[in-house]
């Protein structure tokens, strides 16, 4: 399968992850995976101040495939490309989070940390029938049950000022700075996916997406010089891709890297 995109450190490919992995001869150290919550029903939600669709589009939609059914699907392919200490970060919320843990026990993961996301300013609960929503799960699991894998844990203390850093983080939710190349309506923001690549990678792993979108996790990724390879569905993502990519090129690194919230205690040494 030909690739969409390819420059050394960045690469994308267009297509399904199931079918795309199929074909790869290539093996990688981490994996971030944001997957369809399938959550575009027709219901409305709060954006900007204002009432909207919760459609996302037809990727967010259930097809052919129950939910368990699909995320075994895509688990046990990306499985097979992960080197044996190799870890994966999977988003979530309580939606599909059970789905999604008990794949990853069935195919012999071994699950580390359930992380909490709490969201600084989450969309408001406008019915009032229920607590706002203002918190995702990112569940990380190593490939084998007992094997060695990275966790930079003095890289995690100096980000939170020189205390061991907890399961539950305090994040704000996507800056407007960081969707200035194009708009993806499940886009994370930069600081949630450079401390997954900081805490779990080092300067020679290989980092991957199946779900890629817009590619944060291939831009925090090329911050800091490892190497990327994303997968998705939709074109129009990939291109948004390419644009934030050419837009750390043009504007630098390092200042990217300033602007992303809780790195200002980031040391590279």
């Amino acid at each position: 399968m030909s690739k969409y995109y390819d420059s050394e450190e960045f690469c994308l490919f267009l297509g399904d992850c199931r079918e795309v992995i199929s074909n790869f001869d290539t093996k990688v150290d981490f994996v971030f995976a944001d997957p369809p919550y399938f959550l575009s029903n027709n219901g409305l939600t709060v954006q900007n101040g204002k009432i909207v669709s919760v459609n996302k589009g037809n990727w967010d939609k259930l097809n052919d495939l129950s939910r368990d059914k699909f995320n075994y699907s895509w688990l046990e392919k990306v499985r097979t490309v992960m080197n044996k200490g190799a870890t994966i970060w999977i988003s979530s919320t309580f939606h599909n989070v059970f789905s999604i843990y008990n794949s990853l026990k069935e195919l012999n993961f071994r699950v580390l940390n359930v992380i909490t996301w709490e969201k600084k300013n989450p969309p408001p609960n406008f019915t009032k029938k229920f607590f706002t929503h203002s918190s995702e799960l990112i569940i990380w699991a190593r490939k084998e049950e007992k094997s060695t894998h990275i966790f930079n844990y003095e890289q995690m203390k100096q980000l939170n000022d020189g205390k061991q850093m907890k399961d539950v983080w305090k994040l704000p939710a996507i800056a407007p700075w960081e969707k200035v190349n194009g708009k993806h309506p499940t886009q994370k923001p930069l600081s949630v996916l450079c401390r997954t690549i900081l805490a779990s990678t080092s300067n020679d792993s290989i980092c991957l997406d199946p779900f890629t979108g817009s590619s944060t996790t291939g831009i925090a990724a090329y911050l800091f010089d490892r190497k990327f390879i994303g997968i998705d569905s939709e074109k129009e993502y990939l291109d948004i891709s390419i644009k934030r990519k050419n837009e750390v090129d043009i504007k630098g690194k390092n200042t990217i890297i300033k602007k992303v919230y809780g790195l200002d205690k980031y040391n590279s040494k």
